[in-house]
């Protein structure tokens, strides 16, 4: 690892000055100017399409700007590609990781820049190398694993070596929490003020004010591809950046009256799911979801959760009997898929909205198709869809759902993640379903978008509708839901009133702490 050059103290890490970018019409970033200065930790925050992850593009060299310059440790630089970027000391986490899934935690560290005529020597000098990192910045990961064998937040922290390992003083993370569980983002933080306290400097992406208050040092605001406010973050709270954010108040918590619970719409009994690997991931799971309640489900990623929304989406077979308004629904063979459960009234939210919720080469109109093509408003006959009437249709969609930019043939790859969220949750829950399977509903969303998909959500209940609820966001479980189950190893292990629990409950059942010891206890 290489040192950098010593530079005064009081010199910025970055400077960005005058920076635009446009993608046709489209003005991402409008003459930015930002400072950030070393050993700190500088949040970037602003709504989804503020132009957050197109300015950090440009600093780490993916997108070049149309004007303006860059000064790193004081020197003007010009960052023509991310190799010159690295060069310059700076590592880029993205929010969807860059890494091989059937190569090693090593080998993927190691690839691009390896060292030696001899890929032997190479993985014997790196693997020191990463040893020496681990201990110094506590980013422990085993080097011989396999990608896809690690959960998210280690492969996060592969990401972060692989920065470090390339010699990065400057680390920008792009929205690093969107797929980790509360636990795993405690733990990132843990390390980002590790890196601060070794000299490290870090950019943190986001838009969740939590992360903001908890670990940065000062912030900046984005909004409609400008810098709107700086400030240090000590001299700030929630509710003005929330506003700064968004150009209005916003309401930071769920407004809704008390349900009013009828007739069972969802039934589950015995519910039984075994993998292609013979692991058993659903035990057993009874529950029973109402007309007019939200259901959540809690839970550490991992632990069934994933396979009961695939169940019931009609993704995957499992044994045990389900039943939609009274209708036992097929858990295995031909009928038992997605378009069979749609038209059983379920409409489907996937946890994971780019593999799941939508194919990213297809353009906006076609996913709002998605699942949907054989609706008759779609069909100009028997052989034909009519696509004037899906684009008309999609554009609404779009509007209403505050979906940026409204550009029915902009591909679902070239939105930004929680634009592409809105998409989904759009063609959803404009189906008016008596079931709703949502899953992380706000994932990767912006603060005015999340009040917005949770009014959506609460109005659909007020329609007298049924939703089942699955969060890692033990905060959205307890303001959205009206019952709470919570789940672990592939067990409910019990189920709880918001108004009558408190996350560090929930926590011990999530830990797997039975519910007749919680009681015994209390």
């Amino acid at each position: 690892m290489t040192s950098r050059n010593q530079i005064r103290e009081d010199t910025p890490a970055i400077e960005l000055k005058g920076i635009c970018k446009s993608f046709g019409s489209v003005k991402a970033n409008k003459d930015i100017s930002i400072t950030v200065a070393r050993n700190t930790i500088h949040g970037i925050i602003g709504e989804n399409g503020a132009g957050k992850s197109t300015l950090m593009s440009i600093l780490y060299g993916f997108y070049k700007a149309d004007k303006g310059e860059i000064f790193i440790a004081g020197k003007k630089t010009n960052i023509r590609d991310s190799q010159t970027a690295i060069m310059s000391g700076i590592g880029m986490v993205f929010q969807h990781f860059k890494l091989v899934e059937n190569f090693t935690v090593l080998e993927n560290i190691i690839l691009g820049v390896e060292n030696s005529g001899l890929l032997k020597h190479a993985l014997s000098n790196a693997r020191q190398t990463l040893s020496n990192l681990e201990q110094e910045y506590e980013l422990r990961v085993p080097p011989d694993s396999l990608i896809e064998d690690l959960g998210v937040g280690a492969q996060q922290r592969v990401e972060i070596l692989k920065a470090l390992y390339r010699g990065a003083d400057i680390l920008i993370l792009d929205e690093p929490t969107g797929v980790l569980t509360p636990l795993e983002a405690d733990q990132l933080f843990r390390i980002l003020r590790r890196l601060r306290s070794e000299g490290k400097t870090i950019i943190l992406i986001t838009h969740k004010l939590r992360e903001i208050m908890d670990v940065t040092d000062c912030v900046s605001v984005m909004r409609q591809g400008q810098i709107v406010h700086h400030v240090e973050t000590s001299k700030t709270s929630p509710d003005q950046l929330a506003e700064l954010m968004v150009g209005r108040k916003v309401l930071l918590r769920v407004d809704k009256r008390p349900a009013q619970p009828g007739r069972p719409v969802l039934e589950i009994d015995n519910l039984q799911v075994i993998d292609n690997l013979g692991v058993q991931r659903l035990k057993g799971i009874n529950l029973t979801v109402k007309k007019g309640e939200i259901l959540g489900i809690a839970g550490v990623a991992g632990n069934g959760q994933s396979e009961l929304l695939k169940v019931l989406g009609g993704m995957q077979a499992a044994t045990g009997t389900v039943r939609i308004n009274g209708r036992s629904i097929d858990l295995s063979g031909p009928r038992s898929n997605g378009q069979y459960r749609r038209s059983n009234g379920v409409a489907h939210v996937p946890e994971d909205r780019q593999r799941e919720g939508l194919i990213m080469e297809y353009h906006a109109w076609e996913n709002i198709a998605f699942g949907y093509h054989r609706d008759l408003t779609y069909q100009k006959n028997r052989f034909t869809m009519n696509n004037a009437a899906l684009r008309k249709d999609t554009s609404g969609k779009m509007n209403r759902f505050d979906v940026r930019p409204v550009d029915t043939w902009l591909k679902a790859k070239n939105f930004s993640g929680g634009n592409q969220q809105k998409i989904v949750v759009a063609r959803e829950i404009e189906r008016n379903p008596d079931l709703l399977l949502v899953g992380q509903p706000t994932r990767g969303v912006d603060i005015g978008a999340i009040e917005f998909v949770h009014k959506k959500i609460i109005n659909l209940r007020d329609q007298n509708k049924a939703i089942l609820l699955v969060s890692v966001e033990l905060s959205e479980i307890l303001s959205l839901s009206d019952r709470i189950a919570v789940m672990f190893d592939g067990f409910i292990m019990g189920e709880r009133l918001p108004n009558a629990t408190n996350e560090k409950e929930l926590g011990l059942l999530m830990a797997g702490v039975r519910d007749d010891t919680l009681c015994s206890a209390n």
